[in-house]
């Protein structure tokens, strides 16, 4: 072969594209928390998942994954027999031991921020997008997220006066929980222009008494809390509720639990939906 052939067809070798002989494998990630994995599923890369735990919940496609537990209750053996390299979670995901135990293990966890604050998806979507390299895809859903948000506020600042209302929760049975400061819920009823009529922090129980001393216009509550119930008509009738003109009026809100407290990228959408529904509109 002369020279000036040899020399051009290396040239053209050395062209050619080349591909490593054995790809990397793709990232195993496992998602604990609802609104961590809703927000894996909204930046598109939820082909990454090998496993959720029992809140992730929507998509409704999500409920596919296998389980790994509650988020405050899992168990390291759970979680290290899908082999993740990456655990996204809630930061009140526990117990502490076993994330610990995860982390001990190689297994690279990221805790997620649960602030109850329009700011939070934002804040869950850029460090999901971190996590899984695709910043890019994270910024283009906040722009969407921040375009929804500014609807919302519209539409919530239009709406008539503010309704006094309570949130009442039973998702573990017929106890009934009632939100005040310092929740998700207290946070949401703030956005939705509404008036908690609950002075107090955190999920408590109360008597009767001081429930028909709170007289709420309107209760605000889950599907899952209505089921746990018994049904509307059990929860209408209880002690201090049921003399409430919002049972006289069976002015009730039940909203899916994740979508209204998850603090992911339909909040928007949830505090629109709140604010006309403690309004009568819908």
């Amino acid at each position: 072969m002369r020279r000036r052939e040899f020399l051009a067809l290396g040239a053209m070798t050395l062209a050619l594209p080349t591909r490593p002989l054995h790809a990397a494998p793709a990232l195993r990630v496992v998602s604990v928390g609802g609104a961590v994995t809703e927000c894996v599923y909204a930046i598109g890369m939820e082909r990454l998942l090998v496993g959720a735990d029992t809140t992730s919940l929507y998509p409704p496609v999500a409920e596919r994954l296998p389980r790994v537990g509650y988020q405050r209750a899992l168990s390291a053996e759970g979680l290290l027999s899908l082999a993740p390299g990456l655990i996204l979670a809630s930061e009140d995901a526990g117990p502490p031991a076993v994330v610990e135990q995860i982390k001990r293990a190689g297994v690279r966890w990221v805790s997620l921020n649960t602030a109850h604050t329009p700011d939070a998806p934002v804040q869950k979507l850029l460090a999901v997008g971190a996590a899984l390299g695709q910043p890019t895809l994270a910024a283009a859903r906040i722009r969407q997220y921040e375009a929804d948000w500014r609807r919302s506020q519209v539409a919530v600042a239009a709406l008539p006066g503010r309704p006094r209302a309570i949130f009442v929760m039973a998702h573990g049975g017929p106890t009934l929980n009632l939100a005040g400061r310092d929740t998700a819920a207290d946070a949401m009823l703030t956005l939705a222009g509404c008036d908690n009529a609950l002075d107090f922090k955190g999920y408590k129980t109360i008597s009767p008494e001081a429930l028909l001393t709170a007289a709420p216009d309107v209760i605000v509550t889950t599907g899952q809390s209505v089921d746990g119930f018994g049904g509307l008509q059990s929860l209408l009738t209880r002690p201090g509720l049921a003399e409430s003109p919002a049972a006289r009026k069976r002015h009730v809100v039940a909203l899916d639990g994740l979508f209204l407290l998850g603090f992911g990228p339909r909040t928007p959408q949830a505090v629109m939906q709140l604010a006309q529904q403690t309004r009568g509109q819908t």
